[in-house]
């Protein structure tokens, strides 16, 4: 199968990417991506690259980063229209106001003429919430199957969801969510991918504690964890910025600074250990953490959950905390007992690397496509103009 891979990228990492690579905004679209994918960040080619293995064949697209994609657009000659427009609205309620708006018609646009030269046979997205369903329903004869891909956070509830083929999801509540809404639905945990180990150094573990992590509206509880253990032990923490946070917390002492993709994995990988927050979304264990951390054979401490007991074996692969005192006192405990801390790390990535990875994700990702598309009412036909 021919699979189109939809995701997007955080703002604040497209800022620090081409404020890394000085130029790169200028140059041809396959260097752009080269460097957007050996960035290692977010899934950077985890579904592609294991799509590759499986014999199909896969497109990364990353629709919102726009110096990629117009150069994509100007390779291909197509002429986009402008992004200013006329708002008219009534100023007080009764003056009559226009003002220019920049609307993001090339990111459509460009996306729409992606999606017609590629001819996917499956189009595969992992943003859900950032793209129009609208657009995605007009797009549809171009393709024979969308799949959609989301977690945890809450989804709108004034998006048309039914124009999904099918959705996969790691959390439960998620899957549940589809489902009352006659949606097909299946489970597909996250994972790891092992293809980002030879890109770290090997070295002495100097950094005792670690937290890497957001700070959005959704993590409000995980700023009150944090900021006691902070006030408890020596906890370095990374994050894309805490400047929104109020200046009495603790934790802009233990601020470091961001840490993208490959510059996170190190971080990881050079800590004793590092802990885990899954923030405002009960009562599931469900973030990539989980994985990255025990990935790169570090030891993880994490929020208990009612699941977690069904990806490791708690207590000889992760620790698990249930308050921010049990938390801070694990820390102290875990970086006075070395030796079982190590134990514990290598014992929770050989579980990773052994039932965990993204290979692994995505053979099972692939069996359930397959399973749908063998429903006679799955079954649609493509039209290509």
């Amino acid at each position: 199968m021919r699979f189109l891979i939809l995701d997007t990228d955080y703002p604040e990492f497209l800022n620090w990417l081409y404020a890394k690579h000085p130029g790169l905004e200028t140059k041809p679209y396959r260097e752009q991506m080269q460097v957007r994918l050996a960035s290692l960040f977010g899934h950077a080619g985890s579904y592609s690259g294991n799509l590759n293995k499986l014999n199909h064949e896969t497109h990364d697209i990353y629709p919102n980063n726009e110096p990629l994609q117009k150069a994509w657009a100007k390779e291909h000659g197509l002429k986009l229209r402008s992004d200013w427009g006329w708002q008219f609205r009534l100023r007080r309620g009764i003056v009559p106001w226009a003002s220019r708006v920049r609307e993001k018609h090339w990111l459509y646009d460009i996306l729409a003429a992606q999606i017609r030269h590629y001819k996917p046979d499956v189009v595969l997205n992992l943003t859900m919430n950032g793209l129009s369903s609208r657009f995605l329903h007009e797009m549809k004869r171009y393709f024979r199957l969308l799949v959609g891909q989301h977690a945890a956070t809450q989804l709108s509830d004034t998006e048309d969801w039914a124009i999904y083929d099918l959705v996969v999801s790691s959390f439960p509540p998620t899957v549940q969510w589809f489902r009352s809404r006659e949606v097909p639905v299946a489970m597909n945990r996250l994972g790891f991918e092992p293809d980002v180990l030879p890109y770290l150094m090997d070295g002495e573990k100097n950094i005792p504690a670690s937290f890497v992590g957001s700070f959005h509206p959704v993590h409000s509880t995980r700023i009150q964890w944090l900021e006691h253990v902070c006030s408890m032990s020596q906890v370095q923490v990374w994050s894309s910025a805490v400047s929104h946070l109020p200046a009495s917390s603790c934790i802009h002492r233990s601020y470091v600074g961001p840490a993208w993709g490959r510059e996170m994995y190190q971080v990881l990988r050079n800590s004793l250990l590092t802990l885990n927050h899954h923030g405002n979304i009960p009562p599931f264990a469900n973030n990539m953490r989980l994985f990255e951390a025990t990935g790169v054979g570090t030891l993880l401490i994490t929020d208990w959950k009612e699941n977690l007991h069904e990806m490791f074996e708690l207590g000889k692969e992760v620790i698990a905390y249930r308050t921010p005192e049990e938390c801070a006192e694990l820390i102290r405990y875990y970086l006075e007992h070395k030796d079982e801390c190590r134990e514990i790390a290598r014992a929770g990535q050989q579980r990773t690397l052994r039932e965990h990875t993204y290979y692994q994700r995505v053979q099972e990702l692939v069996d359930i496509i397959e399973g749908h598309l063998r429903q006679p009412m799955a079954i649609t036909q493509r039209i290509f103009v």
